[in-house]
């Protein structure tokens, strides 16, 4: 009983081309600017990165960690 009943629904209409965006311009002062700030954001992060010390073990921390003794002798 519901599809005689109800309306028909119009075409949608066509779909805009999409507009053009033009570039930005920089000026060569805002690239000097903008590179110094990303060498900048890239050296904080350098230095906060090396005082973070997780990850895998390296290999003389995995044999200190066997030379220890276990429970009962077993490895």
């Amino acid at each position: 009983m519901g599809s005689i009943f109800t309306p028909k629904m119009p075409p949608l209409p066509p779909v805009p081309a999409p507009v053009a965006i033009p570039e930005p311009t920089v000026s060569a002062e805002e690239t000097e600017r903008l590179a110094q700030e990303r060498a900048a954001v890239e050296r904080k992060r350098r230095g906060r990165k090396s005082t973070i010390l997780t990850g895998s073990l390296t290999p003389e921390a995995k044999a200190a960690i066997k030379a220890e003794k276990t429970l009962l002798g077993s490895e």
